[in-house]
């Protein structure tokens, strides 16, 4: 696959003046092999698993921490699958947008809608995704129970996969509902749609605020990027994010190989990546 078969969303392989195309990086980092394909649709399945069978033994103390698991996984592969960077056919992309967003009761077609506009726009007021990054810090964490909520009304109002939506919009309160009438066997279910509700509120904090505040007004200074062994591989190497916004044909897994062949091309224009453990 070349770099112009699969440019993004954005139709960009040149994203910033200065810096090489996809193709003068290298056509290998838009390379997923099915291996890869397999392993990212699967994690969240075996988060699944692993929640069940730690409230099955009782280890309540785990459960949060699987969760934790469960939420970057969906988040890793629904941003590769919104990108078209796995390999996946239209039909494909629509059902496992559907999937991974049911994994964490969120609708996967309302993220799809606005996240392709945020990299459209940013930064613009029709951009419902990258509001927080106008907030304060406390305003970005205040807003965290009605984002969601605003990004699929947003989606909804411009009419594209109404009915994906209107479906998806049924899951938390279908699995709320499940959990309380399951209550009485088992507080699992419960626990879980709680964890994954509350959960979903520090998403504008964590990936917009914190990625994007105090931005700059070109390409290479709208958000930031951060380096490091452990923080970038507990994240799924999400924390590469300048790198993703310039180029958001490469596939998550390739992130950190693009970013060094980046390196020099950032030194050269001033940008200095966050260091992390």
């Amino acid at each position: 696959m070349s770099a112009s078969d699969n440019p993004g969303p954005t139709g960009s392989n040149g994203p910033a003046p200065g810096l090489p195309t996809l193709a003068e990086l290298g056509d290998d980092l838009l390379v997923t092999t099915r291996r890869q394909r397999i392993v990212a649709l699967a994690r969240p399945g075996a988060g699944a698993l692993l929640f069940t069978g730690a409230v099955w033994l009782g280890w309540w103390w785990l459960t949060p921490l699987i969760v934790f698991g469960i939420f970057v996984a969906v988040v890793t592969v629904t941003h590769d699958v919104v990108h078209r960077t796995i390999g996946l056919s239209p039909r494909a992309t629509d059902w496992a947008l559907f999937a991974m967003g049911l994994a964490l009761l969120e609708s996967g077609h309302a993220y799809r809608a606005t996240h392709t506009q945020h990299h459209r726009l940013f930064p613009h007021p029709d951009d419902p995704e990258g509001h927080p990054a106008e907030l304060s810090l406390l305003g970005a964490v205040c807003y965290g129970p009605v984002f969601l909520v605003r990004l699929w009304i947003w989606s909804y109002r411009r009419g594209r996969d109404r009915r994906w939506l209107l479906v998806e919009a049924a899951a938390p309160f279908t699995a709320f509902t499940g959990g309380v009438l399951l209550l009485p066997y088992t507080p699992g279910p419960l626990l879980y749609t709680v964890m994954a509700i509350v959960g979903s509120w520090v998403y504008p904090l964590l990936t917009v605020y914190l990625p994007h505040h105090d931005y700059g007004d070109t390409p290479l200074t709208q958000t930031r990027t951060l380096r490091g062994r452990i923080i970038p591989a507990v994240f799924l190497e999400l924390t590469y994010h300048l790198e993703h916004h310039l180029y958001p044909g490469v596939p998550s897994h390739r992130l950190p190989e693009l970013s060094r062949r980046l390196e020099g091309h950032f030194a050269a224009h001033g940008v200095r990546p966050v260091r992390v453990v």
